[in-house]
């Protein structure tokens, strides 16, 4: 049984607050979806088939910095691009710069975050909210996202817990992210490698796993996107991601669905 010394000190154990640094690490993307026409398909699409993706992510690059009687001055563009495939120029000023790749003209939506099958979690409890606070001990040790959630799952198989959440706090500032069948597609990627959620979780008791839950939701591509996550039904704020560019890849297609 225990004595009075130790059962104060499990109760100062237990209150708090705490402090838990939760991060999500991994590979993942931030990638513009854009429209373009019939001609701007048929152009890119049948180049980038037979010779890869270069020349669309140079002409993409460097559109900003060139206006159309300019683009194909371009030493490494290694294609004529004809004016009606030239989508990241506006088709009613022959003078003006292009668009830059993250805020095109025709822009439908445009994602960041890390992907489901290739990130990573770790959670520490640390000894305050503070930048560089001190670690304590590891909760969760870099374990693959979807690992971690079916483990998390069977565990609380018994329980009245969804690990789950819709994606309603995600702002998709330019509409609709799944354009109508037939239209014509231009997907802008930039990979990125690193750490994309970090927050530092107060909490008044111990951690409680049932109660972290994520948002996750699928792109326009079809990939499974982690966006953010709330704990105890309360949005958490992600303080910001720390990612390195690994390269640029564009593809183009038509909206078969």
């Amino acid at each position: 049984m225990a004595t009075s010394a130790e059962k104060k000190e499990l109760v100062d154990q237990l209150k708090g607050p705490h402090y838990y640094r939760v991060m999500v690490n991994g590979y993942g993307a931030e990638t513009s979806y854009m429209y373009i026409t019939e001609d701007e398909f048929n152009f890119w699409s049948k180049h980038t088939e037979e010779h890869g993706d270069s020349a669309a992510i140079n002409y993409i690059m460097g559109a900003e910095d060139r206006n159309p009687a300019e683009v194909n001055d371009d030493e490494d563009l290694e294609v004529t691009v004809p004016r009606n495939a030239m989508f990241m120029h506006d088709p009613d000023d022959e003078e003006a710069g292009g668009y830059n790749w993250f805020e095109p003209r025709e822009e439908f939506d445009h994602t960041w975050g890390a992907t489901y099958d290739e990130a990573y979690v770790e959670i520490d409890k640390v000894d305050s909210a503070e930048y560089g606070a001190k670690y304590i001990e590891t909760i969760v040790d870099r374990e693959e996202f979807g690992v971690y959630i079916n483990e998390v799952s069977e565990r609380n198989s018994d329980a009245d817990n969804d690990i789950w959440c819709e994606p309603t706090e995600v702002d998709h500032d330019y509409g609709n992210k799944y354009p109508e069948k037939g239209r014509y597609i231009c997907q802008v990627i930039s990979a990125e490698k690193g750490t994309f959620f970090e927050t530092v979780l107060e909490t008044p008791g111990l951690f409680d796993e049932t109660k972290l839950k994520w948002m996750i939701a699928e792109a326009p591509n079809g990939e499974d996107l982690i966006y953010g996550a709330e704990y105890d039904g309360e949005e958490v704020y992600n303080d910001g991601g720390d990612t390195t560019g690994k390269g640029y890849y564009v593809y183009f297609y038509k909206q078969e669905y």
